[in-house]
């Protein structure tokens, strides 16, 4: 098995490519070792001294370190989750599922149409972009014309992410929906 990796605009966090579909829908973020009873790969992650984050996109996870250098921890991720591949274990728990996208959004009614134009740009657009930087993006709510979105993986904390929101997300969203006079993080 031949695992690459990949730096993120995030220095704290590293992407790895296993050559094979990781989550089969959805994305899973997982920010603490208790958490990590939802994934029997996260539990072999969280095992490594000096991991504090793991996030499970559709064929990449990403790796979030508290402490230490890359060079030093990356062959000891690079071995958990070889092993948890060759075991055969599952990505997820019994019963353990993927983040739901659309839990605890917010927006009124007569925006719907805004929302559904603001969410199949997210889709089609964005979500592919910071994807291949090692997150994800989800909507969260719109009100007032502010968008919210929740940002995952290496997206949350990078020093990048706030330059990415305004200058990046927000104006494409302003362009095509005039109703959208920001973009805030969740």
């Amino acid at each position: 098995m031949f695992i690459q990796t990949e730096a993120t605009p995030n220095p704290a966090t590293l992407k790895f490519l296993p050559g094979r579909a990781v989550m089969a829908e959805g994305t899973l973020e997982l920010r603490d070792a208790e958490q990590a009873d939802r994934s029997p790969l996260a539990s072999r992650l969280f095992a490594v001294s000096g991991v504090s984050g793991v996030f499970l996109g559709s064929d990449f996870i990403t790796v979030t370190k508290s402490d230490g250098e890359w060079p030093h921890l990356k062959p000891a991720i690079l071995g958990a989750i070889m092993e948890h591949f060759m075991s055969g274990a599952p990505v997820l728990s019994d019963g353990s599922k993927a983040d739901v996208t659309d839990e605890g959004e917010f927006f009124a009614p007569e925006d719907a149409a805004t929302v559904e134009t603001i969410k199949d740009l997210l889709e089609t657009r964005i979500r592919p972009a910071v994807a291949g930087d090692g997150g994800d993006i989800t909507f969260r709510g719109f009100k007032d014309g502010v968008v919210y979105l929740a940002m995952k993986g290496s997206c949350s904390g990078c020093p990048s992410s706030t330059a990415t929101l305004k200058h990046g997300i927000q104006n494409l969203l302003r362009h095509f929906l005039p109703d959208v006079r920001e973009v805030e993080a969740v």
